[in-house]
This record gives structure tokens, sequence and C-alpha cells, in this order.
């Protein structure tokens, strides 16, 4: 039997298993015309629009990159009543895409393991991945990840393709740009996606929207889940200094309030940028020290999306999606280096599923048990960022020691 689960029929059974699960889950809403979750966002920006000048009360503004729309509006392809099914299935044939991608040719030993580990990964974090975008991005990445070290030019596509999606896979591109001997070819490969993606936004007549997506959320607050919101959170739990947890209706999103959130608020972007910044020096750094350059894209690649999750004043559920195509990947190059995050990102989806979507409701209303739930998981994402920082600088560190080892004496 334990043979058995190490080939590639026994994943493509799990495969069916986890994905027949969710799609049942989901017919329970769209057998009655209704939706799941960001899902109402996404079949009213399909019916109204990208950008409708009239939001008619029901929607946030438009927040995600333009290509967003491909996925958004194509799940409208069995009418309104059905819109959930067609996303459904649209993330169904992503995620066969990249399994496929995982399991075939030299990978189809390697990348059986870590293949387990995704459908593991997605019992927990499915609620999500079907009902976010990030479901559309997360299989586009594993992909980009795979090929990264024989063809950076196409993974550097993917990743801009991904990043006109949802932005978080630039926190990826980073990365590759320093880790890869072709960086000028990964760098005229982003630029043309870009500018594709420019020019026939502007020949649509939507070429004023086209950086809406960081506009739209410049005005957002702290909010719940995220990482440097836990101070804040405990203080509504015991009700100090008039802080609390309510609804921002305008972009439909719960955030924290109380003396200092505003401020903290205000200093996020500079610490993400400088979180960001630190994070490329250290790249540089152990690149020149001679780290080898897959691996420096992986551990970089981690220590940057994990950067942008920490650092983050959204902090949102599904961020932690991000984290999976890079662990998927690093256990692809090496399982055994890769063992200590991937155990720390499936306790991560664990308290992300008891967070949502089973007592979202009681963390709105600063019940302390989902408080500490929530206070453990943000500690396992600093815990992941720490682990990624000390092993980009241990690439660089063992690098240079192994350089001198075998220098002439």
């Amino acid at each position: 039997m334990l043979a058995w689960f190490r080939t590639p029929a026994s994943v493509w059974w799990g495969f069916a298993a986890v994905h027949l699960f969710f799609l049942g889950w989901m017919f329970s809403f769209f057998v009655h015309g209704d939706t799941f979750s960001d899902t109402e966002q996404y079949r009213q920006w399909a019916l109204l629009g990208y950008n409708p000048s009239e939001l008619h009360g029901t929607i946030s503004p438009w927040v995600y990159p333009v290509l967003a729309q491909v996925p958004i509006f194509a799940a409208n392809m069995f009418g309104p009543s059905l819109y959930l099914l067609g996303w459904t299935l649209i993330i169904t044939a992503l995620d066969a895409v990249g399994l496929a991608f995982l399991t075939r040719g030299r990978r189809a030993r390697t990348g059986i393991a870590p293949a387990w580990f995704w459908l593991f990964f997605t019992v927990f974090m499915g609620y999500l991945s079907f009902a976010r975008v990030e479901g559309i991005t997360a299989p586009i990445v594993i992909i980009a990840l795979l090929y990264a070290a024989e063809r950076p030019a196409v993974a550097a596509v993917l990743l801009a393709v991904a990043t006109w999606v949802k932005v978080w896979p630039a926190a990826v591109v980073l990365p590759l740009l320093i880790a890869s001997a072709r960086r000028v070819r990964v760098l005229l490969c982003g630029v043309a996606v870009s500018a594709v993606v420019a020019g026939a936004t502007a020949a649509s007549g939507a070429g004023p929207h086209l950086l809406d997506f960081a506009v739209n959320q410049g005005e957002r607050g702290m909010q719940l889940e995220a990482t440097f919101s836990t101070p804040w959170v405990w203080l509504s739990v015991f009700r100090l200094g008039g802080s609390k947890i309510a609804d921002n209706v305008a972009i439909n999103s719960t955030e924290v309030y109380g003396p200092g959130a505003p401020l903290a608020a205000m200093l996020m972007q500079p610490l993400l940028i400088v979180a960001a910044v630190a994070g490329v020096l250290l790249m540089v750094w152990a690149l020149r020290r001679g780290a080898e350059r897959e691996e420096l894209l992986l551990e970089g690649s981690l220590l940057m999306v994990t950067a942008f999750i920490v650092f983050n004043k959204v902090g949102s559920p599904q961020f932690i999606i991000w984290l999976a195509p890079v662990v998927i990947a690093g256990l692809v190059h090496n399982w055994d280096r890769w063992k200590v995050p991937a155990t720390l990102l499936m306790g991560i989806a664990v308290t992300t599923f008891v967070i949502y979507p089973l007592f979202y409701t009681p963390l709105i209303h600063a019940n302390p048990v989902m408080a500490a739930v929530l206070t453990v998981r943000n500690v396992l994402l600093v815990t992941l960022l720490v682990w990624a920082v000390r092993r980009t600088a241990e690439l660089g560190r063992r690098a240079s020691e192994s350089a001198a080892e075998s220098a002439p004496r």
C-alpha cells in the first residue's frame, strides 16, 4: 500500500477525492443560485463590468490587477446563477495542470510527496483557495518555480501574468531576478508581459484604471488577521483603551481600532518596503558569496513571500495560500532541507482553517480562545520568516566556507 501511495496514479485519486469534496461543498450553494465568500464580489463585478461607475452599494471598488478580469468574467460562462460552478471548475482545471507538472517526467518520483503535501494543504485551505483569486495564481506560481532553474524566461512570463492577476507573485519575481544567471532575459520577459497588459488595457479604454488596485487599497486600516494587529486584538478582548474590532464596510474588511492603530496602519507600507529591501540585500550578499542559485531562488522566495505577509496591514486568511507554491517547489528540490518550513506551513494552514471558515464570527467578537488561535498562527508565520532569513544567510556563509576550504594553501 505504501508503494502505491508513491505512484502518480495515487496522487490523481487523491486529487479527485479532494476536488470532488469541494465541488460537492460548492454544490450546496450554486444549486440555489448562491455564491460562497468572495465569489459574490466576483459575480457582481462580472455582471457590472470592470470598475463600474455605479457600485450600487453591493460591491467594493475593483482591488485586483486587470488580468484578474479573465477568470472573474470567464466564471460567468454558465450564467449568474451557476457562477460558483464556473469558478470552481476553473480552479480545478488549473490545479490539475499544476499537479501534472509536479508529477510528470523526472519529477515522477521527487514530486509525489510534495503533491500529497499540496493535497493535504488544500483540505484545510480549500475553503479559501476555491473562493479567492489566490486559487488562480497558486498553480501558476508552482509551474513557474518548477521551470525556473531550466527555463527562467518561461518562469518570468508565468510570474508576470500571475502578478497581473494578484500582486503577490512579485515577491517571487525579485528572487528570480537575483538568482538567475539570465536575469536580463528574465527582466525583459517581465517587462514585455507588462507592456502587453498595459497596452491592451489602454486600447480597451480602461487605461486610467490600470493601477486602481494599488490606489483602492491605500486607505485601509489594520485588518484583524494581520500579524501586527495582534496587540489590538488582545486590547479588544480585554476592552482596553476603547479598542474594538469592527467592519470597514467600504472595502468589505474587518479591522482593529484603538490607540495607535491608525499610526501602525500608516507605518506598515514603509515597513514592508524596508523588509523587502533588506531581503534583496541579503540575497545579493548570499549570491556574491557563492550561494547555489536554485536553492537561493527558493529560500529567497520563501523569505520574500513570508515578509509580504508578516509586514502586511491586510493579512487576509487567503494570504497563507501564497506560501504553498514556494514550499512545494522546495520539497521537490530537497525534501530533507524543506521539512521544517513544510511542517510550519501545515500548522499555519490548520490554525487558519480554525479561524476561517470555522470560527471567524467569534474572532470578530473578540473571543479570547480565537484570539489565542490567531496569535499562535501569527507566531508560526514569524517563525517561518526567521527560518527563511537564517537559511538564506546560511547559504552565503556555507558557500564562503566551502570556497575558503578549497582554496590553495
